[in-house]
């Protein structure tokens, strides 16, 4: 929770919402301070839409209350919130000159037409594109289109942006190109963003917070590299970023036996029990793992012997699959170097990991 002098543009307290009986958002509470890029993160169907349409007025919460400024929102309609909404669709108006689009909500209000054209002027500005007023959103590309949909938003400084999903529509490259945009474009603005994704890499890159959801609650909140390197939860350790995933016993503190019997050293993560013999799962990520030649000596916690399955080759992502000997497959990152660029399915390796880079969670209840 942030310090009690923090000034936070948008508050949840025990939010719930339930559809025939089955809970979509289950108690969930959040603060965010001033000017934050926080991200709320999920498979489909977390509930993460759901929170998002009670943010924005468009569904009551069964209970709870959303403050935005420290003024609850219960009761009050979505065109009567200090917050706007980009969606995943921009909807920008197709026949409006691209400074129409931007003016359209300032028009709205009644605001003066020489403060709208300095307004909007500004806001093309800081969005990069201060000679594109006159187009026709067609004329712009894909990165364009998505710029003049958040200006379109932040025309009307509102306390909260609400992000759906946005980038969704966009090929590849742009959405990678548009990570490094939005974030720049919230920190242009200082308006706090809530970003709604699936999408991981698109939360840990823009993020200043992130909201891991899991069957409507929230698993962790925390920093991307918190999140990466110490999940408080089996489904974080799962969800955020690649983990190779094994089921064991705890043996001692710090060893876990795996079903062929091998002893793993591993770090106990979360509500761990530390009873021998309970279930867990163990999560060891791909570029934890060193993959060592025959004749490289393995001076690391683990060593397990192993042979190359699968190779897939992506540049600086390389990876392969390969097969224990007890007969469990693991996901591994190919070092760049000469003496891997000849590694072929079938060959011999051993896999080496240090105990800290392992975490291992109570295993979920059957």
């Amino acid at each position: 929770m942030p310090p009690t002098d923090t000034i936070l543009d948008l508050e949840c307290q025990q939010l719930s919402k339930s559809f025939a009986g089955q809970a979509a958002v289950d108690n969930i509470s959040l603060s965010i301070p001033s000017g934050s890029f926080f991200s709320i993160l999920g498979p489909s169907g977390c509930g993460k839409t759901t929170l998002l349409r009670m943010l924005a007025g468009f569904v009551e919460p069964d209970s709870g209350d959303i403050r935005i400024k420290g003024h609850s929102m219960l009761g009050v309609p979505p065109n009567k919130r200090p917050l706007n909404m980009v969606f995943q669709h921009l909807a920008l108006f197709p026949m409006m000159s691209v400074a129409d689009n931007i003016a359209y909500g300032l028009k709205r209000r009644g605001t003066s037409r020489s403060e709208i054209a300095r307004r909007v002027a500004d806001v093309l500005e800081r969005v990069g594109l201060p000679d594109v007023g006159q187009r026709k959103p067609d004329q712009l590309s894909g990165g364009q289109k998505q710029r003049i949909a958040i200006a379109r938003c932040l025309v009307l400084e509102p306390a909260v942006l609400l992000l759906d999903e946005p980038l969704g529509a966009l090929d590849l490259k742009l959405r990678e190109q548009m990570k490094l945009e939005l974030k720049q474009l919230q920190q242009t603005f200082g308006t706090t963003f809530v970003y709604i994704t699936h999408d991981q890499s698109e939360a840990l890159v823009m993020s200043d917070q992130v909201a891991v959801m899991n069957q409507g609650r929230f698993e962790q909140v925390a920093s991307p590299q918190t999140l990466y390197y110490q999940p408080a939860t089996a489904f974080v350790a799962g969800f955020v970023g690649d983990s190779n995933r094994l089921s064991g016993r705890v043996e001692a503190p710090g060893r876990v036996a795996l079903a062929s019997g091998r002893i793993i050293r591993a770090t106990a993560a979360g509500a761990t029990p530390a009873d021998r013999g309970a279930p867990v799962s163990l999560f060891v990520r791909p570029e934890g793992i060193s993959p060592l030649l025959p004749g490289q000596p393995c001076q690391m916690d683990n060593c397990l012997d192993a042979r190359v399955s699968t190779l897939l080759f992506d540049g600086a992502n390389s990876r392969i699959g390969a097969l224990l000997d007890e007969g469990t497959e693991l996901t591994v990152r190919l070092p760049q170097t000469p003496e891997f660029a000849q590694l072929r399915p079938g060959d011999r390796l051993q896999l080496g990991w240090m105990g800290n880079q392992a975490q291992y969670f109570a295993a979920p209840a059957l």
